[in-house]
């Protein structure tokens, strides 16, 4: 499965409409004329306080350095370039100074395993750019299996989710003239043969669900005008979308599967077997992660006869056409372990999966025996993330990642066929000086007594009277896990400089499974709260730190909480960066794709979802006579999936209410802020100083 439609909506799913919000009055909102994304006087206003933010950040003489740290790490030339198997050559996108942007390029498995390979360049970005007028922005490539030599090249102007999809031949090195090329729109598509796409995006007026994104599926035949495509499958504008994408096994096996998203974490799966649509008898939280062998193979979050929520299961695909669905569980986690959302891969004969065992990863593997699977796990070293990165199709090969917080991330080749042990194929250079510090996991009791964990990277010897400076993180929400990675940037740039770094994996996220979600969903949402506060006031505890100097930060959802907990727990923080958040939770249904999210959130049209959401709410918990560390908080004009919105009014509401802040609005980058490599660089050294002189203060870079 390639999961597009997972990475189309995002983690929390968000994006822009643009429009004014119908799920709140407006007449009390002063500051509703934020709300228009790209509307002069809106600009105006985000141009006057960027330039006061960044007189104040750019003007400490640690901002060139930290910059100028951040940009080599980068654009390093000895970093690990992370492949995509296709027809059984690697490509990669590679951003470097000389390529911002990024270019597309190809070599063979073999040479890529050598230490200096030989690339051939296949698309330019920023040579393209120029030559369009346009910032192009690489979103991914879609190829046609089994020989794989036509492709569909995902752009973005901007950074934006929206996306143009224009063919691609493999062999001559050149876009196809006259060949497959969809305008910008949010949607997906795949090949069904050579001359025929299956696509959903908006097709014009009417198309679109409440949150943004397609509900109607057709077929695109080569040199037809979108306005000629066959539909095949409509769902309702109340739906959140509707995906499709075709999976094939080795045997010749063909799935052509619809995915009709009613809410974010519920499904219809159809397949369609060439003239209708079949729904499958599976349980709504379910995603299908491909096929293996003439198996389906899924991920369910709830559970299902003999499956367990979290487990990943399998069924005929003769029986999926047939509208039966007795599911086989191929792996159980317990009830500390669980299967990584987004992290399950199918080859020709097996299914790769990240596992992990309290927030402790290893990868194994799964091929079909009988009436059943067989498992067994990779020989990997213990106590270290694991992340699949690519696995070909048309073969068993793939390759993975492993890393820790000083542990730098080595790329190692698998074989699914295989019982030898992955070999590395090539690994990072330590990005800082790890000597003399050390990893701890640690639990803190929440309010209802449910231990949580979390991760403590700090120096060792550090003294315990609570004056280390230190930055915390946490995401809690739609069942992703927080697991430990290695960053070196926050390495150089922070714990080089000794400071302490800790990773809260609270409740909402997915690190136990789909229990830990739960526990954190709509109304019960003041738990994750909750978790991320007892967090660091186990930190006290154990005089780690102090509220004096302890910084936090998080994005998307994880803005969220950093909304809350700023206006919860002032008391608790010194520093707080509130990254692309969503902020006003009275309004949030109808701010860009904000419908999308009301099975994590709740919704004001519920009296008791809407009184939680009033109680927690950021933008209106503020309090003129409230006593708040001074927020940084950033966000960007290009991001079509949470939009600027919310930012914006709570930083012109701290200004109403005479609060202190700092608020910095990039023009482009989307969600994640990287259109190229400079930006990302400038966002985290503006925000490193934002932390050192709040937690630090001032001093030589």
């Amino acid at each position: 499965m390639k999961h597009r439609w997972l990475a189309a909506v995002g983690l929390a799913v968000l994006a822009t409409s643009g429009g004014i919000a119908q799920t709140a009055a407006v007449t009390d909102d002063p500051h509703i004329w934020l709300e228009d994304r790209e509307g002069a006087k809106p600009l105006a206003w985000v141009e006057t306080e960027n330039k006061r933010t960044l007189a104040r950040l750019e003007a400490d003489p640690r901002y060139p350095t930290f910059y100028a740290e951040a940009l080599e790490i980068a654009s390093a030339e000895d970093r690990i370039p992370m492949p995509q198997i296709i027809n059984g050559r690697v490509f990669n996108l590679w951003r470097d100074k000389a390529h911002p942007q990024g270019i597309w390029r190809v070599t063979s498995a073999a040479d890529f395993a050598s230490a200096n390979p030989e690339w051939t360049t296949l698309i330019d970005l920023d040579a393209l750019s120029q030559a369009e007028g346009r910032k192009w922005v690489w979103k991914g490539v879609t190829c046609l299996e089994p020989d794989e030599r036509r492709c569909l090249v995902a752009l973005s102007e901007g950074g934006e989710d929206a996306t143009s999809l224009r063919e691609f031949d493999l062999q001559t090195g050149t876009f196809v003239k006259g060949g497959f090329d969809l305008p910008a729109s949010k949607q997906n598509a795949d090949w069904i043969d050579a001359d025929t796409l299956i696509v959903s995006r908006d097709w014009g007026e009417g198309t679109l669900t409440k949150s943004g994104y397609p509900f109607v599926v057709k077929i695109l035949k080569r040199g037809q005008p979108l306005a000629s495509a066959q539909e095949i499958h409509r769902g309702t504008p109340d739906d959140i979308g509707t995906w499709p994408s075709v999976e094939r096994d080795a045997q010749g096996n063909r799935a052509i599967v619809i995915t009709r998203a009613k809410t974010f974490f519920t499904s219809d799966i159809l397949l369609w077997d060439g003239t209708r649509a079949v729904k499958v008898p599976l349980p709504g939280k379910v995603e299908v992660n491909g096929l293996v062998s003439g198996h389906l193979v899924v991920r369910t979050s709830e559970t299902w006869g003999k499956v367990p929520e979290g487990a990943l299961a399998s069924l005929p695909l003769k029986d999926a056409l047939e509208g039966r669905g007795d599911l086989v569980t191929i792996f159980a986690p317990g009830p500390r372990q669980s299967v990584d959302r987004g992290n399950v891969a199918v080859t020709d004969s097996a299914v790769i999966a990240s596992v992990y065992d309290n927030v402790r990863g290893r990868a194994m593997v799964f091929t079909p025996s009988g009436e059943g699977w067989k498992s067994r796990a990779l020989n990997l070293p213990d106590n270290l993330s694991v992340d699949l990165v690519t696995a070909e199709h048309g073969g068993d090969r793939g390759y993975l990642t492993i890393s820790g917080f000083t542990t730098p991330t080595r790329l190692l080749a698998f074989d699914a066929s295989s019982a030898a042990a992955p070999t590395a194929v090539k690994s990072s250079p330590a990005r800082f000086d790890a000597s003399g510090l050390i990893v701890e996991q640690f639990e803190a009791r929440s309010s209802d007594g449910t231990m949580v964990p979390y991760f403590l990277v700090h120096r060792d010897g550090a003294p315990k009277d609570g004056s280390t400076p230190t930055l915390m993180t946490a995401y809690g929400g739609f069942e992703i896990s927080n697991t430990p990675y290695y960053s070196g940037i926050t390495g150089k740039l922070w714990l080089e400089r000794g400071g302490a770094f800790v990773l809260a994996n609270i409740r909402g996220g997915g690190e136990f499974g789909p229990k830990w979600h739960e526990a954190g969903r709509k109304t019960k949402r003041q738990l994750v709260f909750d978790d991320f506060a007892s967090i660091a006031r186990d930190l006290f505890a154990r005089r780690i730190t102090s509220a004096e100097k302890l910084g936090i930060y998080g994005g998307s959802n994880g803005g969220l909480l950093m909304g809350v907990e700023l206006t919860q727990h002032p008391e608790l923080w010194g520093a707080v960066t509130i990254q692309v958040p969503l902020l006003d939770m009275l309004r949030y249904e109808g701010i860009a794709a904000g419908a999308s999210w009301v099975d994590e959130y709740g919704s004001v049209s519920v009296p008791e979802e809407r009184a939680f959401l009033a109680s927690m709410s950021p933008y209106h918990a503020l309090r003129k006579d409230g006593r708040y560390p001074e927020p940084y908080i950033w966000t960007t004009t290009k991001d079509d999936r949470v939009g600027p919105q919310h930012a914006r009014k709570f930083a012109a509401r701290m200004k109403e209410y005479g609060l202190p802040y700092l608020f910095y609005e990039d023009t482009a980058g989307g969600h994640s802020g990287d259109a190229d490599i400079a930006q990302g660089a400038r966002l985290q050294a503006l925000q490193t100083v934002y932390f050192a002189q709040k937690l630090i203060g001032p001093g030589a870079p």
